[in-house]
């Protein structure tokens, strides 16, 4: 069997110790790396935990399950693939963050892999994945640790809930059922869902804004029925950089469901004045992201409501005409 063995590396101008508990909290990737959709740390004991990880390769989702051993001492991260996704037979390496000064580091990311049944074409594809995903990762991980303190005041989550008389199971199929959103909810003019992985999503719609103007969004969403549906958007209005968020769907002990739409947000400062005038502020530009994101969540969370409800709803019986 062919092993091909890689190394990518990078220099950041940051501290060793920073960069590396940026990589070793895995719950920040998907606002981090470009590729990464969602993570699931799924166990976890001492130095050791098993994450799953859902990410694009040449722009198709695939999702695999890693063991990673964690080495704060020696700045040093390894990890497996537990289970792989074709063509990938194996996969493992390592993340190793040298120190080259105050406040200078070296990021090397190592890799091996085997392709199935030795394929020369299934190599290739791998060698092209592995390449481009590792290169986006070290740049975007250079520039969100470079740019971690000037961007902390333009990144930030809110979420919005409302409680639903009617099954976790039924509110989660309503927003599971995306494909139908075009029929369902008024801002949604069209939608294009497909879902080629069970449980991996790529999303499209056309949007209506207050002012009447169109516009199209793609995210890939990763569903856990019946209680959460995680997202990533990767076509992105100009005033945003990132933007990623959840549904979540709990059932309370009298039976209702309380669901809520959450979102992670990054501005985009370089475009506030270009969109919202000469005088607009950052706070302005998070107030603007803010309303527009919940106003959408709010009224897809209230169309769930209401026909959720409609489905639980108890019919009126009817009496039955007396022969006369």
């Amino acid at each position: 069997m062919t092993t091909r063995e890689v190394e990518h590396e990078i220099t950041i101008a940051a501290p060793a110790p920073d960069v590396y508990r940026l990589l070793a909290d895995v719950t920040n990737w998907p606002r981090i790396f470009p590729p990464t959709i969602h993570v699931d740390r799924v166990d976890a004991s001492g130095s050791q935990e098993r994450i799953r990880i859902w990410a694009t390769a040449n722009g198709q989702p695939k999702n695999w399950t890693s063991r990673r051993e964690l080495d704060p001492e020696g700045l040093r991260i390894t990890f497996r693939q537990e289970v792989t996704t074709k063509p990938v037979a194996a996969m493992s390496g390592t993340w190793i963050v040298e120190p080259l000064g105050e406040n200078s580091s070296r990021v090397r990311l190592l890799h091996d892999y085997r392709a199935i049944d030795d394929d020369p074409h299934d190599l290739l594809w791998i060698d092209e994945a592995v390449d481009k995903n590792s290169r986006s990762e070290l740049a975007a991980l250079k520039e969100n640790v470079e740019l971690a303190h000037a961007t902390a005041d333009v990144t930030f989550s809110f979420e919005d809930s409302v409680h639903i008389d009617g099954s976790a199971k039924d509110v989660y199929a309503f927003i599971d059922e995306a494909g139908l959103w075009s029929e369902r909810l008024p801002h949604v003019a069209t939608v294009r869902l497909t879902e080629d992985t069970p449980g991996v999503q790529t999303l499209e719609m056309d949007t209506r804004a207050k002012d009447g103007s169109v516009h199209t969004t793609k995210s890939y969403r990763v569903t856990f029925p019946h209680h959460k549906i995680a997202y990533k958007q990767v076509t992105l209005p100009a005033l945003m950089t990132l933007h990623t968020g959840r549904w979540t769907f709990e059932e309370t002990p009298d039976g209702s469901t309380l669901a809520t739409s959450q979102h992670t947000v990054t501005l985009n400062t370089a475009n506030i004045t270009r969109i919202l005038g000469p005088h607009a502020t950052t706070e302005d530009a998070r107030a603007y992201v803010h309303t527009a994101l919940s106003t959408n969540s709010r009224a897809t969370l209230h169309h769930a409501k209401t026909h959720t409800e409609t489905l639980t709803a108890p019919h009126p019986h009817t009496r039955p005409e007396r022969n006369r």
